[in-house]
């Protein structure tokens, strides 16, 4: 579904130091940013950020940073950090296809990726967010055995994915084709998952683990 232009959204950010628009001024300063030594995770293609936000609010002693290529998205973001009064989280505007220019080497502790957009199209595989390509990107980033964690709710591209981690030297730690009904207990329903819950959809997970 496109998403209506909000022209308000861009200013709003820009007026807000929690919000890094040029983000590549910032590679290999980030603890600087935080102003603190605590690891920093990541996540691609937050949204409107309730996961963010609530990892955010339950684990002070981690940093958080969340990207969306959306405007739209992402003010809703924003306004969740100020109303909870978060201090541990930056948000970033940007094509995550670019992501290799604002991070330093082990900057990144972890990366969560939540419902991407399953790209089912032969051709278009490489924009998925799992593909090897993206895995090598992140990798120059990633702290040496720092954990991806996957979710999804199309059978597909989680198969494929599992084979993307495998050719890109990551272990499986932990897989499962329904989460809800799993031993996992640290689950953060986000609002696409709650939604397509409803419906009937099974969300599948898994963790994988650098070698």
């Amino acid at each position: 579904m496109r998403l209506r232009k909000k022209w308000w959204a861009r200013p709003e950010m820009e007026a807000s130091n929690l919000v890094k628009i040029n983000a590549g001024e910032y590679k290999g300063k980030w603890k600087e940013e935080f102003k603190n030594e605590n690891p920093i995770y990541l996540e691609l293609g937050c949204g409107r950020g309730r996961f963010l936000c609530s990892q955010a609010k339950n684990n002070k002693d981690k940093n958080y940073i969340g990207i969306d290529l959306k405007d739209e998205v992402l003010v809703y973001t924003l306004r969740k950090i100020k109303e909870m009064e978060l201090e541990n989280v930056r948000i970033i505007p940007m094509n995550i296809a670019g992501i290799e220019d604002i991070f330093e080497e082990n900057e990144i502790s972890k990366i969560y990726i939540n419902f991407c957009n399953p790209w089912p199209k032969k051709r278009h595989n490489k924009r998925r967010l799992t593909h090897t390509r993206f895995l090598a990107m992140y990798k120059k980033f990633l702290k040496p055995k720092s954990e991806i964690w996957f979710k999804t709710d199309d059978v597909e591209l989680f198969e494929d994915s599992q084979e993307y981690f495998k050719e890109s030297n990551f272990s499986i730690e932990y897989l499962t084709y329904d989460l809800h009904n799993s031993d996992f207990t640290e689950n953060v329903v986000t609002e696409y998952e709650e939604k397509f819950t409803a419906l009937g959809m099974k969300t599948m997970f898994l963790i994988a683990k650098m070698i």
